[in-house]
């Protein structure tokens, strides 16, 4: 097992990871920018070293800089926790050119999933069901025009190196296929520096289902019970849950079998989850896979009592997976909303600033608050405004979201502004009470009306 590991990351990400390197008796290296000086992740861990500047591409983005932290504080592994550097091809490449081992995946398995369209090709060789679409990249609008005559609209343009909903446009006539496509190849080589572009056929009344896998270097792989994460904005997740309404035990034995069929095709190494899409008729079909931990992995924890960022360094150190599929249950219900420090009736305007006071409402059984923040933090404009995750789980759904609106009403937080209400009122929606939400819920219905409702009451 690693003596000292270096978490490259912030937050609570950060503060998540190191907890669990102290419970194994691992020391932890936090590496942070001169923003976070003061950051909880810098007071936890066992030695803190600072990498650069304020913005992300000065300090958490900063591979040399990592790299040299990493050997100067005799770290023997790094953990990257997700964004940043964690699905970057280049910098695994350069952790291990040092020989420093890299917990997750190898880098030409990220460098596959990481281009989309390629990751498409892969799953589809592997016989796993993929949306229709392109085979491969598509290089200008009549190539996918093509793909139009024979999949039909309406159509997703796809930047192949995308991700965040960047490079992305919907296309629902031949009329605007042209402008949309030269529009989103634009911004893909803006984005990514990559302006390869594939195309979907868009699935229309589907729900986001995720299953996350661990596989050892040995082949062995477990499964855990699906996640549904439909609740999203700007193709960003809001809220997430496990296990999903509508999906049976067969389904789930069936949507597992497919990702442990996936990971074995490319050899798999790690954790790592694969988003679906599922139709009314209960189909899965493959959208791609994250090579890391997810923010919402928590959700998954607390429904199987299994801790995956440990099960993640033991497969790192080379040891066998501790659990096999049938020690894989689920456990009631559980639901994850995330807090960001942001002004949804302003656009969902990022909120800076100093906390002047925070209470957690960490008590009661089945609450979990995942957050780094705390009295007289500075929650820094430099990056993602998400502050924390609550989590909440209980016998069935109804009991886990009636704990999740008790812990939002007891939040108290001054000095920042939060979506804490908006999170409430999205849970007393009738129709995310009742499950029977798809993908396009939020922005397209929930979001008009809460947005008028909150025009009256100013």
């Amino acid at each position: 097992m690693f003596k000292k590991v270096l978490v490259a990351n912030r937050g609570e990400i950060a503060v998540r990871i190191i907890r669990t390197l102290k419970e194994m008796g691992i020391q932890s290296v936090a590496i942070y920018s001169s923003a976070d000086s003061d950051s909880l992740h810098v007071k936890l861990a066992d030695e803190a070293i600072k990498v650069g500047g304020p913005r992300s591409k000065d300090s958490y983005l900063n591979m040399k800089n990592i790299v040299s932290a990493a050997l100067l504080t005799g770290a023997e592994a790094i953990h990257p926790g997700y964004g940043f550097l964690s699905e970057n091809e280049l910098f695994v490449e350069m952790v291990q050119a040092v020989g420093i081992k890299w917990i997750g995946p190898s880098p030409q398995v990220i460098g596959l999933m990481g281009n989309k369209a390629n990751a498409r090709e892969s799953m589809r060789k592997a016989g796993v069901p993929v949306i229709p679409g392109s085979d491969g990249f598509i290089k200008d609008a009549g190539e996918a025009k093509i793909v139009a005559n024979r999949v039909g609209y309406p159509l997703l343009l796809k930047a192949a190196a995308g991700g965040g909903g960047k490079g992305m446009r919907f296309v629902y006539t031949d009329d605007e296929l042209a402008d949309k496509f030269d529009d989103a190849q634009r911004e893909a080589q803006a984005a990514f520096g990559d302006n390869h572009m594939y195309v979907e056929k868009v699935m229309e009344n589907v729900r986001h289902i995720e299953m996350q896998i661990m596989r050892d270097q040995y082949g062995a792989t477990v499964y855990f019970p699906e996640r549904n994460c439909s609740l999203q904005r700007n193709n960003q997740k809001v809220m997430e849950e496990s296990p999903a309404l509508g999906v049976t035990p067969a389904m789930r034995a069936m949507l597992g079998e497919i990702a442990v069929k996936a990971a074995d095709a490319i050899d798999y190494e790690n954790t790592g989850t694969l988003e679906f899409l599922q139709d009314h008729d209960g189909n899965f079909y493959f959208m791609e896979m994250n090579t890391r931990i997810q923010v919402e992995h928590p959700v998954t924890e607390l429904v199987s009592g299994i801790d995956l960022i440990r099960m993640q360094i033991e497969v790192a150190a080379g040891e066998h997976l501790a659990i096999a599929q049938d020690d894989v249950k689920v456990n009631g219900h559980a639901i994850e909303v995330r807090l960001n420090a942001e002004q949804p009736a302003h656009n969902f305007a990022p909120s800076a600033g100093k906390i002047d006071f925070v209470f957690l409402p960490t008590g009661g059984p089945g609450v979990r608050i995942d957050s780094a923040i705390y009295t007289g933090d500075q929650i820094q404009p430099f990056y993602d405004s998400m502050i924390g995750k609550f989590l909440t789980s209980g016998d069935n759904r109804e009991v886990a979201i009636d704990k999740m609106k008790r812990i939002l009403n007891e939040l108290d937080i001054h000095g920042v502004s939060t979506n804490a209400e908006f999170q409430i009122n999205l849970l007393e929606d009738s129709t995310v009470a009742r499950g029977y939400f798809d993908t396009r819920y939020l922005e397209k219905e929930f979001m008009p009306r809460w947005l008028e409702n909150q025009a009256k009451e100013d």
